[in-house]
């Protein structure tokens, strides 16, 4: 897919927003010690941080890897 490698700074921007976002939501989870909804925050957060991963990777998506 070529629109993530057409617009870099809409990626950057997004990677950003979905890293300091679930990072922040991991942390504020992570201070709900032994609360049920504390768990549920950080289950957001960690999603968030796989969402930055995902995107990152998206433009180096469908290359040749290493032939094995």
């Amino acid at each position: 897919m070529n629109f993530w490698k057409e617009h870099t700074s809409l990626r950057i921007l997004f990677i950003a927003g979905f890293f300091f976002a679930g990072l922040a939501l991991v942390v504020y989870g992570w201070t709900l010690t032994g609360k049920l909804s504390g768990l549920g925050w950080m289950v957001v957060g960690v999603i968030l941080l796989l969402a930055a991963l995902m995107i990152y990777n998206k433009p180096f998506e469908g290359g040749k890897g290493p032939r094995l």
